[in-house]
C-alpha cells in the first residue's frame, strides 16, 4: 500500500468561508439515493452554488480560476450535521478532487469519513487560516504545501503550524487508512483463520 501514503500534499486551493457548514450544504440530501458515489462531485455545494448564481454571484466551486484546486480551506466546525459519507465522497470527486482540507475545526464524524478516504483534515488557529485564505485570495494559482511530517502548511511567504490527532496522522503517513485494502492485503491470513473455525467449515 505504498501508493496510499499521505505525507506531502501540494496543490492550489479553493476557499469556502463560513462557520458551521454542514453536510447537507456540502451534498444535499436528494443526492443520497445513489447506489455508488460516481458523479457526486458535480453536485458538491449544489444548492449554495445555485443560490449565489441566482443572486448574480459566483460560488468558489464555480469559479473557473479555481477549477484545478485540490486543497480546500475552511473555517470552524466544517462538516457538521448528519454523518453522511457522501459529503467527503463528493469533495474527492469534484473536478480534480480535493486531496486535503485545512480548517479551524471539523465535525468528528466528517473527519473520520475523510480519513477513511485518505483525505487529511488538519486544523489551524483562526489567525493562521486567515493568513492562508488571504494568500489564496491574493494569488489563486499559488501552490500550497501540506507536510504531515513537520505538520506545516506553506504558501508563498506564509508558513503556519497545523495539527491533527496522532492516530489519524500515523494511518495516513503509513498508508494504512484504507480498511478495505487492509483486509484484502491480509486475505491469506483471513482464509487461514476462517478454515480453523468450525462454523465456517461445517
Amino acid at each position: 500500500m505504498t501508493d496510499s501514503k499521505r505525507i506531502h500534499i501540494d496543490g492550489t486551493t479553493v476557499t469556502v468561508p463560513g462557520n458551521d457548514i454542514d453536510t447537507d450544504r456540502i451534498i444535499p440530501a436528494r443526492f443520497l439515493r445513489c447506489v455508488v458515489f460516481d458523479g457526486l462531485g458535480e453536485h458538491a455545494f449544489e444548492d449554495d452554488r445555485a443560490q449565489l448564481k441566482a443572486a448574480g454571484k459566483t460560488h468558489p466551486f464555480d469559479d473557473p480560476a479555481l477549477s484545478g484546486a485540490t486543497i480546500l480551506l475552511v473555517n470552524k466546525n466544517f462538516g457538521c450535521g448528519s454523518s453522511r459519507e457522501h459529503a467527503p465522497q463528493s469533495l474527492m470527486r469534484w473536478n480534480k478532487g480535493i486531496t486535503a482540507i485545512v480548517g479551524e475545526s471539523f465535525s468528528e464524524i466528517f473527519f473520520g469519513n475523510c480519513v477513511a478516504l485518505g483525505i487529511p483534515c488538519v486544523t489551524v488557529d483562526e489567525p493562521g487560516i486567515g493568513r492562508l485564505m488571504a494568500e489564496a485570495q491574493r494569488e489563486p494559482k499559488l501552490r500550497f504545501k501540506l507536510d504531515l511530517e513537520s505538520m506545516m502548511v506553506k504558501a508563498g511567504n506564509v508558513s503556519v503550524q497545523v495539527s491533527m490527532p496522532e492516530g489519524a496522522r500515523g494511518q495516513l503517513m503509513a498508508g494504512r487508512w484504507d480498511s478495505t485494502a487492509e483486509l484484502l492485503e491480509g486475505r491469506a491470513q483471513v482464509a487461514k483463520t476462517a478454515s480453523q473455525l468450525p462454523y465456517f467449515s461445517s
